[in-house]
């Protein structure tokens, strides 16, 4: 139902499948079914869940998966109720989302820069793509799994674009820096330079060495990090997802429309990119706490 009636992505169905497992492992050691379990099954699992030490949000995250599943359930008729309807999901605190400082984000295009006129043969390839791919994700603010499974034929006679097909099958179009242009186009020839000898060439603008797949989400960030090694920037605080952060906020903290940020970010609901307002207030309420003279102990 969630792949052929909502158009979930692969990465969301593995996640729901995870979490029932979870559940029914769990059943085990109380005699019982996920298909008969009832609300104090699914209270003893969340209490579970805390005693195991994990977050608010995990557990919460895993109680909607079974709240859709036993809705799911009940609609179709394969239980007369549904168990979950009285249960509250756990409290949660609102985290702000990390991100890196515009400088932060300069060093690390300045060390893809320095890492493509140092490399020669094939390792310039590999320079180019990673200097493609930061160009992209920090112009765009595409989500990791987007960016990646980027069909060659998104370079199109209109480069000023891309066409994105998001969460749920949603396409939305997606603006493009000059900067971000002239690295898919400097990637592009390289790429083309090596499939022209190798005689092969792939449907993807971001191929792997698997015959036939693309760069996977792991690999893009695991090169990432190495690149902000590079450039003196602490490797556990950068991530693709951390760069699509600081995509949204300096965007609005530039002055950009929120409206605007949320289309480009494939938001379906403008409440989600309103997170990204939240960093603004904290950095400046950090910066009177810093700053104002009255703000200071005496």
């Amino acid at each position: 139902m969630l792949s052929a009636e909502r158009g979930a992505a692969g990465n969301t169905l593995e996640a729901y499948r995870r979490d029932l497992l979870d559940f029914a492992q769990f059943l085990v050691t109380r005699k019982r079914t996920v298909q008969h379990a009832d609300a104090e099954d699914l209270r003893a699992y969340l209490a579970w869940l805390h005693d195991q030490g994990l977050a608010a949000s995990t557990a919460a995250r895993r109680l909607s998966a079974l709240k859709q599943f036993y809705l799911f359930l009940f609609s179709e008729g394969t239980r007369s109720d549904n168990p979950t309807s009285a249960i509250d999901s756990p409290r949660l605190g609102r985290p702000l989302p990390k991100v890196l400082s515009e400088a932060e984000v300069s060093s690390l295009l300045t060390a893809a820069t320095d890492a493509v006129a140092q490399a020669k043969g094939r390792s310039r390839l590999k320079a180019l793509r990673l200097g493609c791919l930061l160009e992209l994700l920090y112009a765009t603010g595409l989500r990791v799994s987007e960016l990646v499974s980027l069909k060659r034929r998104v370079i199109g006679d209109d480069d000023r674009f891309l066409i994105v097909r998001g969460k749920g099958g949603r396409e939305r179009l997606v603006p493009l820096s000059a900067a971000a242009r002239q690295a898919v186009l400097d990637y592009a020839a390289a790429l083309k330079q090596v499939e022209d000898v190798g005689g092969v060439r792939s449907e993807w603008l971001f191929p792997s060495s698997a015959k036939g797949g693309h760069l996977t989400r792991q690999r893009f960030g695991q090169e990432l990090k190495s690149l902000a090694a590079q450039a003196g920037i602490a490797t556990e605080r950068v991530s693709p997802h951390v760069l699509r952060h600081a995509f949204a906020s300096h965007l609005l903290a530039n002055g950009a429309d929120l409206r605007a940020v949320q289309q480009m970010l494939g938001h379906a609901d403008i409440s989600t990119t309103q997170i990204y307002t939240h960093v603004l207030d904290e950095r400046l309420k950090q910066l009177v706490q810093d700053h104002h003279p009255l703000a200071r102990p005496g």
